[in-house]
């Protein structure tokens, strides 16, 4: 960890912006110094916080002092917030998504280029243990090879706030939830995607997904599910995975759930028919006794630093970003071809940015 003390301004101080505030407070590396908002009573928010609350972008820019632009507006602005702050010889970490296209998110890379500066998305559910307990099973084989990942986030509440609504702003579940779903999964399968199918919900009536669907094909082999909903009462689990020799199931955040592997140990018994309904099954029988085992989840795997840290030593030279541009590139290519799916009710194929 670094010993210097990184300065940043918070452009957005609203419920993302002051998060961030609170987390960087945990940080020995940055160190959260003002910020700025269009709104005067989110102004005044972070005077009472402590910080300096400037009064325009562009004295924010102004300010030799500030190392760092942390960008947590609405996500029609970042490339404008972005490429400014760029330009006058800041750093940028950007909320998620970056852009709304992927020739935005370039517009974006070719300033910090031309300006010798670090941009880094925040990618954050990067650092979840739920994800970070599949990522263990992935790499580990923990249940044997993993061939089937599901990954749902359901809600009941809607969308939330204003602009998510707006699809002008960027708003809607694929560009909200959907970016870090689907962030996780090509963080994880080191392999080419082959093909996407999606639907998209519109239940609500807004002009923007109030939900959707995706169905990943990986070159490996790998079959990944992807929905976010916001209009479940009932909950499905966050994660069930297959592997070869066993099912895994982690229910929410809070990691409920277990592991049932195949007892290669036991005697190998027959499983009986049951009755299911009108008919007899041998087929969905439940296993024998003795055929299988019950076990608690892994223990999560670890990143190398948390993502503050780790911006503070990119800045420094000390380390590689563990969000790296083409990595989020790649996300931003997949989330356009998802929408190209669901409007075409067509599957879709070689459209990967796989450059490994």
């Amino acid at each position: 960890m670094s010993s210097n003390r990184h300065s940043v301004v918070i452009v957005g101080f609203g419920g993302m912006g002051s998060y961030h505030a609170g987390l960087i407070k945990e940080t020995s590396t940055l160190i959260v110094v003002g910020t700025y908002d269009v709104l005067e009573a989110r102004r005044t928010n972070s005077n009472d916080a402590g910080y300096k609350a400037y009064q325009s972008y562009e004295e924010v820019l102004a300010d030799s002092s500030v190392e760092i632009i942390l960008i947590a507006t609405p996500n029609d602005v970042h490339k404008e917030i972005a490429i400014r702050a760029l330009q006058a010889g800041k750093h940028v970490i950007c909320e998620k998504p970056v852009a709304l296209s992927k020739v935005e998110f370039q517009e974006i890379l070719a300033a910090a280029d031309q300006a010798g500066r670090v941009f880094m998305v925040h990618q954050n559910r990067r650092w979840d243990e739920d994800f970070l307990t599949i990522k263990k099973m992935y790499d580990e084989e923990t249940i044997g090879s993993l061939f089937q990942i599901e990954s749902r986030v359901h809600g009941a509440n809607g969308i939330p706030g204003d602009w998510r609504h707006v699809k002008a702003q960027g708003g809607g579940m694929l560009l909200d939830w959907g970016v870090h779903l689907l962030d996780q999964l090509l963080f994880m399968i080191d392999s080419k995607i082959t093909s996407v199918s999606s639907s998209l919900s519109f239940i609500l009536g807004n002009d923007v997904d109030d939900g959707f669907e995706a169905i990943l094909q990986f070159e490996n082999g790998i079959k990944a599910i992807v929905e976010v909903g916001t209009t479940n009462f009932i909950t499905l689990p966050r994660w069930y995975v297959k592997g070869i020799e066993g099912t895994g199931i982690i229910e929410d955040w809070s990691l409920t759930g277990r592991l049932v592997t195949r007892n290669n140990a036991g005697e190998k018994i027959e499983p009986k028919p049951i009755r299911a309904g009108v008919g007899l099954t041998k087929t969905m029988a439940p296993p024998s006794e003795g055929a299988t085992i019950t076990e608690e989840l892994p223990q999560p795997s670890e990143l190398s630093s948390s993502f503050y840290d780790n911006f503070a030593a990119v800045i420094e030279g000390t380390a590689e970003p563990i969000v790296k541009n083409a990595e989020v590139m790649r996300v931003q290519n997949l989330i356009e071809v998802i929408f190209e799916a669901a409007e075409s009710n067509q599957v879709v194929k070689n459209f990967d940015i796989y450059d490994k």
